[in-house]
This record gives C-alpha cells, sequence and structure tokens, in this order.
C-alpha cells in the first residue's frame, strides 16, 4: 500500500511538471507566440552587440478597464534601468559556477543580454504574459530558454523555487512601497552567503526611500548613470548591495 501511494505521488507530480514543460515548449515556438500577441520590436546596442526585444504593441488587454492601477503590465516595455544593468552585468567577467537570480524580468531584456554575454542566469517573473514574451524575446535572440537562460515563474510573495544565488539582480521592482519587504525577503531567501544584489531604478521616490531604509542593513555603493539618446538624457540609479554581518549580540545569541 505505502509503494502503490508513493507511485501515485511521484507520477502526480511527472504529470504537473510534464504540464509546465508542455506549456512552456508551446509559447517557444515563435509561430505560435504570434499568432498570440500583436508585437513591436525594440533594438538595443550594448557593446556593440544588437539584441531585439518583442513587447506588446497595444497593453490595452493587459488592463484592467474598472481598475486601471491594478495589475498594471509595468513588465511590458524596454525600460532605460533594464539596459544600463544589463550594460553592467555583460561588463562583468563570467565566473564558472556563478549563478545569477533575475527578479522582475519583464520583457527579459537583463537576463538574456546576460547570457549572451557567458553569465548562467535564471530570469523569474510572476506575471504570465510576461514570461511569454521573455521566452519568446530568448529564442528571437538565439537563446535557448530552459538551458541558459532558466525562465520560470515566481511570486515575491509565495516563493515556492529552490536554491541559491551568487547574484540577485532586478530593474525596475521599485515601483510600490508595499514591495520593499516582499523584495528584502527574496534577498534573504536566494542570496548565497557572500553574493550580492545589483538594482537599477529610475530616479523617483520609492527607490530612493527603498535604497535609505536597506542601508541599515546592507553595504551600498550607489552611481548614478545617464542613458542618452539623441533627445533626451535619463539618469538611472545602479545600487550594489550586500549584506551586513550581525551585530555581535545577534552572533552570541544564535550561537
Amino acid at each position: 500500500m505505502t509503494r502503490c501511494v508513493k507511485s501515485r505521488a511521484i507520477e502526480t507530480m511527472s504529470q504537473a511538471l510534464r504540464q509546465q514543460g508542455n506549456n512552456a515548449l508551446a509559447m517557444s515556438s515563435l509561430d505560435s507566440f504570434y499568432k498570440t500577441y500583436d508585437t513591436r520590436t525594440t533594438k538595443v546596442v550594448v557593446k556593440n552587440r544588437t539584441f531585439r526585444f518583442l513587447s506588446p504593441s497595444s497593453i490595452d488587454r493587459f488592463v484592467d478597464p474598472d481598475d486601471l492601477f491594478r495589475n498594471f503590465p509595468l513588465w511590458s516595455k524596454v525600460w532605460e534601468a533594464s539596459i544600463v544593468l544589463g550594460d553592467f552585468l555583460a561588463g562583468m567577467k563570467p565566473e564558472p559556477g556563478k549563478q545569477i537570480l533575475e527578479i522582475g524580468c519583464g520583457l527579459g531584456v537583463v537576463g538574456i543580454i546576460a547570457s549572451s554575454f557567458g553569465h548562467r542566469v535564471t530570469m523569474t517573473e510572476y506575471n504570465a504574459d510576461s514570461l511569454n514574451f521573455a521566452r519568446a524575446n530568448a529564442r528571437l535572440n538565439a537563446l535557448s530558454p530552459g538551458s541558459n537562460p532558466q525562465i520560470v515563474a515566481l511570486d515575491w510573495n509565495r516563493p515556492q523555487m529552490d536554491g541559491l544565488f551568487d547574484y540577485v539582480v532586478g530593474s525596475e521592482v521599485i515601483y510600490k512601497e508595499k514591495n520593499y519587504q516582499p523584495l528584502v525577503r527574496l534577498f534573504t531567501k536566494y542570496l548565497r552567503p557572500g553574493g550580492e544584489i545589483i538594482l537599477a531604478e529610475g530616479i523617483r521616490k520609492t527607490s530612493v526611500e527603498f535604497f535609505r531604509q536597506a542601508e541599515r542593513s546592507y553595504h551600498l555603493k550607489a552611481y548614478q548613470k545617464t542613458l542618452r539618446s539623441d533627445d533626451k538624457e535619463i539618469p538611472v540609479i545602479l545600487c550594489r548591495m550586500k549584506p551586513k554581518d550581525p551585530p555581535a549580540s545577534e552572533k552570541s545569541s544564535s550561537r
């Protein structure tokens, strides 16, 4: 009887995993993707390497007309901060065995750029449409989603994914004050001891306040980067964060 129950549990888990794989495979086909979404293409050049990213041609289908700000599709554009973070990671020398976790990957800009420059990346996002765009963009840029980068769902409030990472990175993830604590919990859960958090954010009240509060628990090094085009300049904060050692009193009490 015990063997039968275990076999059923294993088969149920296997079916669930196969279904997840089938869903990802179905949307990994660009033909299928183009039939599902109307898109536009943005070209991004990083260190003389050209990338192309698909985004929705309109956000209307993703917006609740009765509550425009509920689950607004912030994931649906190529953010300047994502380009800044992607460029920064592209300039880091890949180290064998080092793993990067990207939170809030959106269209996949950061993770795809970092993977193309040799980093091992796991890209995560909660929104299903966003994940579909990230997978399509990985294929469009000649990458193989599922190997490198890995692209998986992650709920910040109920994170189920396992693993530790040498870097946790994100761009434009500090839009709402209510996300402060979920973000810190993600850092605590997934950052390997000795690891580093790297965030790129537009300069706004919520991002500045988050970094101010983070100084209590993290060593911060912040830089202002400017993304320039023909008609405008957009400033971005790039912040590198490492956890501070706990006070001696906390160390002794934990023994």
